[in-house]
Order: structure tokens, then sequence, then C-alpha cells
């Protein structure tokens, strides 16, 4: 089919970076970005003509603004021809399409793992022949494919893939930040317009031919369309008549055009052009071939006959000649009319729950129960999908059509919880007054909500939890008090903001009185806050059995909303079970940050890097708490920017890195402690414990350790009493304070710490060995310690005992029975980057008589690893070691990251003089 706007003229500029772009022996990605109407799907058909004459295989699709809210309605267009190539790929990245297009359970990836997966199919379809990508109308993607689409076209490069995107710079789209090469499609200059105007047009008198020119300004699409409206429009009318007052967009005037035809057809016509219109039917050679479900219009050849419609040559559908045609048939209908267009529709769609709920929703006027209903179960699914633009619009719909104040105030609560999850404080607010605005008392439904956002608010601001609290406590109260006694969502999420909020405050005050209120309550609590409430305040004295609780409760993963996996990991971290879950973890946030859910993706970002930290990851821990640290930073977040540099700082403390572990405590602990955020100041407390060991300034470290907790019991609501019990213990020990230290292990012990959590077994167990007399009973607690099944997550932990029982067995059994333990610790902190402690270590080993020669083992290399560090050391890249080695990247990285720690470095720049101090004969 001929373009609309025909041949191409004036566009050699444009046709030389086309051509240039497909010749490209390498995948890369193109937007065309101009006005409507000029000529971006003209050059997309061209560029259609050259990949097809280099023997690309091409598959179009096009944006409809009718389907811009159904999550993933794009990416399925794209993907629907290549089903057939989805069976070559792994079952993971099956699973992944089967829960985006609804054909099977699970959660909803998130961007980059969605967006690896079409990669990996891209890259199959494309493993015979070269592969074409063309997307017209791209503004009117849906938010989650213009997200993958973004994602794939950054890393295109070296496949045989290519992208190109047409889009209209008068209306916004995620592609505006997708940072994508751009083609600038400006306007016609006055020589091309003459030229195109009198090739189609010939025979113009004067008047017309200069009125066009003049209206059209370079818009080829204008340049075509309006000559039959002047010339039929012209006996006494002026140019302003014409065309509608100065200043209309040019698009505008153009659908005056399109609907002087539409309204000249009968109502039967205009009624089918008006369903097809609202239920996405394509236009031009873009138009969708893949969409089963989508409007089929029928009868309307009188609409073809004056050129509103074309029939697609492969399908033989009608498809609209232009969008600017489907965008006036909408807009030149009544309001009844399109609500009698939704109505039909969405009896078309009763089998499809989300497009059903949006025509239901457009159809109706007043409040109804049904609809309203629908429209949630919507935003149930499309919550699921990972498409939370659309659940909080369809969520607000619902509001608007509940017929009883309550379902309205509890749905318009939901779409605020949905706002606040994404960090969007603002529409939260605007929800909260859109509730509170009739004038009548507040419903409990926005209590909660006001309970979030000035929660949000005051840590935005002020790190205020003290309001926050009792503002949440307050509402409680005054639920209990009107006789809630069943679970209610309203109530779990006040429930749920009340205890997050007792977890930063650390006040065991508050601690008590939330139990004595959610007790009260009885079953009316959820089980998952049960959860939180004995593992967020003091799992010392709750925690009983609480590993169990949260293994049952993440059984339930592929079910979980965003939000209670966020809460749930945190109960999980503070019985060290999180790294089983860290994966899906990792996933999610990264699809919550790229969907700017930043509140859920900063808080789980926390929760990866508190676990990267407890299993010995230190430099993964850093990059997460780098990358949170920008976000909060950004947005404004003022606790999770502390929060994030309390972490840093007990990171540095482990490293040995003491003067910036105490900068960051110092700058953390000013802002925390006078606002009574105690969950911060006791991680300042820990960072100067573990910066002081890490000294060897054992008095400090002990001096620090009991402002967490005294020896000999654990301080309740104290988070890090129990984690830093082998510190206290090591720091009395090494200041003569022997019966402290006993009596804090005993403690440990009579507490029952090794039944909540292996980590906590490990240096209970490393604790009553250190402090004992009795060498059966050491060796007896050592043996458990050292040979806990879980002892090797927690690799720091494992090096101090090792280190302790090394010291121990030298003088007991001497220097040679000692170095095998030394030995395994020296290993252990060198690898995860403990300098200090791996110095002490070192020292041990010395006084046990093996000397650094004899130690030279610690830094051998394999074979492979000698060669990549010396590849790496001559300045090639990953990618360019695996090329000539015949290894990934990924591989060449993995070597890279175990070479550093063997030969003491951090850095690729540091390799060369690292290998040049290794002996010849330590070569493998």
């Amino acid at each position: 089919m001929e373009s609309v706007v025909g041949a191409l003229v004036g566009r050699d500029g444009e046709r030389e970076v086309l051509s240039a772009f497909v010749a490209a022996p390498e995948g890369r990605a193109l937007v065309l970005r101009g006005d409507a109407g000029v000529g971006k799907s003209a050059l997309l058909d061209h560029v259609v003509e050259l990949a097809t004459a280099e023997n690309h295989r091409v598959i179009r699709a096009a944006g409809v603004e009718a389907e811009s809210e159904l999550p993933f309605a794009g990416l399925h267009q794209f993907l629907y021809p290549l089903l057939t190539s989805m069976d070559r790929l792994d079952a993971a990245h099956r699973g992944v399409f089967d829960v985006v297009f609804g054909t099977g359970e699970g959660s909803p990836p998130s961007v980059m793992t969605l967006g690896i997966a079409v990669l990996d199919l891209l890259a199959l379809a494309a493993s015979q022949q070269p592969l074409l990508l063309v997307l017209d109308d791209g503004q009117w993607l849906d938010t989650s494919s213009t997200e993958v689409c973004g994602f794939v076209g950054r890393r295109l490069t070296g496949s045989s893939v290519k992208l190109v995107v047409g889009l209209r710079s008068e209306v916004s789209s995620g592609f505006d930040t997708a940072a994508l090469p751009e083609l600038a499609v400006a306007a016609l200059s006055e020589k091309a317009s003459e030229h195109l105007l009198d090739a189609h047009h010939p025979g113009l008198d004067a008047w017309t031919r200069r009125l066009v020119l003049d209206e059209a300004q370079g818009n080829p699409l204008a340049l075509l369309e309006l000559p039959p409206h002047v010339r039929g429009g012209r006996s006494g009318r002026t140019p302003e008549e014409l065309f509608g007052y100065t200043g209309i967009p040019l698009p505008l005037r153009l659908q005056q055009v399109y609907g002087a035809r539409i309204k000249s057809l009968p109502a039967p016509v205009r009624a089918e052009l008006l369903r097809g219109a609202l239920d996405g039917v394509g236009s031009g050679t873009a138009a969708d071939r893949t969409r089963s479900t989508c409007y089929r219009l029928r009868d309307a050849e009188e609409a073809a006959a004056c050129g509103l419609l074309d029939i697609d040559p492969l399908s033989g559908a009608f498809v609209f000649r232009h969008p600017l045609v489907r965008s006036t048939v909408v807009q030149v209908a009544t309001p009844n009319e399109r609500r009698a267009a939704h109505a039909a529709l969405a009896q078309m769609h009763h089998d499809d729950v989300e497009r059903r709920a949006r025509h239901l929703a457009a159809s109706t006027v007043d409040p109804d129960e049904q609809v309203a209903a629908a429209l949630e179960t919507a935003a149930d699914s499309a919550t699921r999908r990972g498409g939370t633009v659309a659940a909080m619009a369809w969520l607000t719909r619902a509001a608007e059509l509940s017929e009883s104040r309550e379902e309205r105030s509890r749905r318009l609560g939901s779409a605020a919880h949905l706002a606040v999850q994404a960090g969007q404080l603002d529409q939260a607010r605007q929800l909260v007054r859109s509730d509170t605005g009739s004038g009548t008392s507040d419903s409990p439904a926005s209590e909660v909500v006001s309970g979030y956002v000035a929660s949000l608010a005051a840590v935005r601001e002020d790190g205020d939890v003290r309001s926050s609290r009792h503002q949440a406590f307050a509402t409680i109260e005054g639920m209990r008090g009107e006789g809630v006694r069943d679970r209610d969502e309203v109530l779990t999420r006040l429930v749920d903001l009340l205890l997050a909020i007792n977890l930063y405050a650390g006040d065991a005050d508050g601690w008590e009185q939330t139990h004595d209120l959610l007790d009260s309550l009885g079953d009316a609590v959820s089980s998952r806050s049960r959860i939180y409430q004995d593992t967020w305040g003091d799992v010392v004295r709750r925690g009983a059995g609480a590993r169990e609780r949260v293994e049952r409760a993440f059984s339930a993963l592929p079910g979980l909303e965003p939000w209670d996996v966020a809460k749930l990991s945190v109960a999980a971290y503070h019985v060290d079970m999180l790294s089983q879950y860290r994966p899906h973890l990792q996933r999610t946030v990264d699809r919550e940050a790229e969907a700017g859910a930043l509140s859920n993706a900063m808080s789980m970002m926390h929760m990866i890097m508190m676990d990267q930290i407890s299993v010995g990851e230190w430099d993964e821990a850093e990059r997460t708490g780098q990358r949170c640290l920008e976000l909060a930073t950004t947005h404004e977040h003022t606790l999770f920017v502390f929060h994030t540099q309390a972490q840093l700082g007990l990171v540095a403390a482990l490293r040995g890195q003491v003067e910036r572990a105490r900068e960051l405590q110092a700058t953390v602990d000013a802002w925390a402690r006078p606002r009574g955020v105690g969950f911060l100041t006791q991680i300042t407390d820990a960072t100067g414990t573990t910066a002081a060991l890490a000294e060897g300034d054992y008095e400090a470290a002990y001096l620090h350790a009991i402002g967490i907790t005294p020896p000999g019991t654990f301080t309740p609501y104290a988070h890090q009493a129990p984690r830093t019990l082998l510190d206290l213990v090591e720091a009395a020990l090494h200041t003569g304070r022997t019966e402290q230290a006993r009596q804090h292990a005993l403690a440990a012990q009579r507490t029952g710490l090794p039944h909540l959590s292996p980590r906590l077994a490990l240096i209970t167990h490393g604790a009553l060995a250190m402090t004992t007399t009795d060498p059966v009973q050491a060796d007896t607690h050592y043996h458990r310690a050292e040979t806990h099944p879980a002892a090797h997550h927690f690799p720091f932990e494992l090096a101090r005992i090792q280190l302790a029982h090394g010291i121990r067995q030298r003088h007991t059994h001497g220097r040679k029975a000692a170095r095998h333990r030394l030995t395994l610790a020296a290993r252990t902190f060198q690898r995860i980057g403990a300098a200090t402690w791996a110095e002490r270590a070192h020292a041990e080993l010395r006084v046990s008589g093996l000397t650094a020669r004899t130690s030279a083992p610690l830094s051998e290399l394999t074979w492979q690893e000698r060669r990549i560090a010396d590849l790496a050391a001559g300045g090639l890249t990953n990618k360019e070691i695996g090329e000539r080695m015949h290894l990934s990247p990924r591989t060449v990285s993995s070597h890279l990251y175990r070479v550093f720690p063997k030969l003491g470095i951090t850095s690729r720049a540091a390799l060369r003089d690292a290998l040049d101090r290794i002996p010849g004969d330590q070569n493998a």
C-alpha cells in the first residue's frame, strides 16, 4: 500500500541516515521524532523497503491510544509472530512470557528480567535472518511495553536485531527518557512543499495553492489533505473560517478536515467507526494483525470510499488510513455515542477482565457497584502483571462508581496505597483530599491513607517517626472502638504501618503499647502482620518458631504483592533466612525501581544490602548501597538517605576503613538520635563497635557494645543486641572482663538464641567456646560452630571463630596445630575484604612459624586465572578476553572477582604490579 504521503520528497538527509542504519553490521535502535503528519510513517515504510532488500525479516507494530493502559499490549504485537521460537527458550524465560501474557501464574517479572527474556527470544529469531522491529505511533504504547522496548533498544549492540520507533513530538511518552538515538523529522522546506503539493494536486489556482502552503507549514499530510477541503468550502469563507482561529495546532486543523468527512457518513457507519477506534483498530501498513480479540470493522465501505479507511493487504480487514482519522472519529462523537460504543465493546470482551472493565468504566455515568467491582478486579490483574499505573487509574474510577461511601473510601485508599508504594506522594495526597472533600467525617480508609501519606511526608521532611506513630496508633484505637473485629484490608495496612514505624523508632514502650493494642484486636490482625509483630521488634523474646512461619508465608510468593515481599523480607532478615529469597527480591526491586515505585524499591535495596553484609558480599553491598543512596538523595527520602549511610558506615567498619566508618557514624547519629530513630542509632553503635575491633581498640569496642546491650542480657527491642553477641564477648575478653564475657555467652544460650537462626547458633557456640575455661567444652563448642551446616553462609563470623580457635590451639597444642585454622581464617578475611582482620590472622600465622614464603598458597592463581589476569593487566576488556579464551564476559568477570582478593588488590589498575610481585614458581 502506498504511503499516505506518497513518494519521499525533500528527505535526502533522512534517507541517508536510514540507509546507514539498515546497512550497519550490528544491531541498534533509532527513534524518528516529529509532528503528526510530518512523514514518519512514510520514512518507516522506507526503512522496511531497505531492510527487505537486505533480506531482513520485518515485524511491525503500532501504538494504539485505546490500548495505552493495557499492560504489555504493545509488546504482544512484537512477540506474537515469534511464538514459534519460544519453545527454544529455557523454562525460566518461557515462564516469564507466560506470566506477562496471562497464560501462567507467578510474580510479575522486573523490566530487567523480562527485557533479558525478550533479548534472548529476539536473538533466537535473528539467528538465521537479521530482524527489523518497526514501531509506529510509539507514544501510544503502554507503559510496561515502553519500558521493555527501551531496555531492549539500549542492548542491541552485537546482535542482528534493529529497532526503529516513530514518535509524535507533541505527545510525551516513556521513550522520552529511554536514551535511544534519535532522528528529528522536521517539516519540509518551502521548495519541497511546493514539489509535493504540485505532484499530488496539479492545477490549483494561485490563491488556493498559496493558502495551502501557508497553512500546511511544510507538513506533508496537510499538503495532501487540505486542497480538497479548501476547494470544497471556499465559497464565501475566509481562511479563519476554514481552518479555525489562529493558533490551533496543525493536527487539530487536520482533524477538522477529517471531521467533515466523518459527519457526512450515515449514523450506522459512524457508529461502526467509533467502535473500531475505541477498541484499537490499527492504522496504515503498521496495523496490528495479531490481536484476535480486537474489533473488526464491518459494513464500512462508504468510509473507505471517502478516504478514511484502507484495506490491509494481508488480513483484508479495514484499517484507519492515519492515526488522526482514528482520533477524529472519537472526538466528533457525542458523549452518548461514545458510551454506547463502549457498552457494546464491553459485551464483546466479556472474557477479558481488563479490556471489559475499561470499556465498562467508560460506558457508565452513574454509580454502579457491579462495574466498580469489575474495575477493582481488573486493577488486581494489572498489579500482578506489573501495571501499577493502570491499576491506580482503574481503582480511582472504581471509587467514583462506588455506590456506598465505605466502598468509595476503601477503593480510594487502595489507589492511594499504590501511589505511596510508587513514591507518588502528591498523587496520594490528591486521592486523600478527594475522599475527605465532601465535608463528612473521615472514613477509616481515608484515615489509613492519611496515616501513610503523613508518615512518609514526615520521614521525607524531618524523619519524625513519633507523630506518625501517634496518628497511626490513634486511628487503630478508633477502629477498635467502632467494633472492628474481622480482618479488614484497611486495618491490615494501618497495622503494618504502625509496626514499620515502631521498627524505625526502636522504642520499648511504644512496642509494648502496640502489642497490647494488637492483642486486643485478636483475629482481626492478619497472620502476616503477626509475623512482622514478632520479628521486627524483639526477635529474642518473640522469635521462637518465626522461621517456619516466614517460610510458610513465602510459600505463597507468586501471589504476593511487591510490598508484601518487602515486609516479609524484613522478617526473613531478622531470622537470617533472607538469602534464599534474595534472587526473587532482586528481580522485584529491579522492576519496582524501573517502574518508579521508589518506596518499595529502596526498602528492598536496604534488605538486599543488609543480607549482603551478613553473608560477606561486601563489594556487592557497597554497590547496592550507593545505588540506593543515589535514589534516596535524588528523590529527597531523608530517612532512606540516613538509613543507607548507616549501612555503608557498617560496611566500611567491617573492611577496616575506620576513618570513613566513623565519619558516616557521626553523620547518621547526629541526625537519628535527637529524632528517636532507634533503629539507626543501634546501627551506628554497631558501626562504632566494629570499627574499634578492626583497629584493635578493644576498650572503645566494649564501650560501644554495651551501649547496645549490657553484658549478661539482651536489651528488649534492640535489634542489634543479638547480632553483636560476638563483638561484646571479644571486646570483653581482650579487656580482661572475662566474667562479663562468660555471662553474656551463657545468656545467649539461656535465652535460646541457637534455636532462632543459624547465624545466632554459630556465634553463640563461638562465644561459649571462647569464654569457657574447660578445654573439653571449648573443643565441643568450637566443633559445633565450625561444623554447623550454615556456618559457611556467614564467613566473617566463622573466620573470627576459626581465628580464636587457632590462637587457642597454639597455646594448648603448639604452633603447628594452629596453622590450619589460622590459614582458613586468613583466606576468608582476605577474600571478603576484611583487611585488618586478615593482617591479624597473618600475624598469628607468622607467630605459628609459617613464613611469608610458605604462606604463598594464599595468593596462588590457577593457570586460567593467571592468563585472564595477564590479559586484563594488558588493557583488554572482559569481552576481548572472552573472545581470546572462548569464555563468556560474565565468566571472565567471575574469574577476576576471585583473582583480586588473591592478589590483595581491588582494581584492574593494580593488576600489573601485583602480578610482577608473584614469584615465577607460583604460576600454576
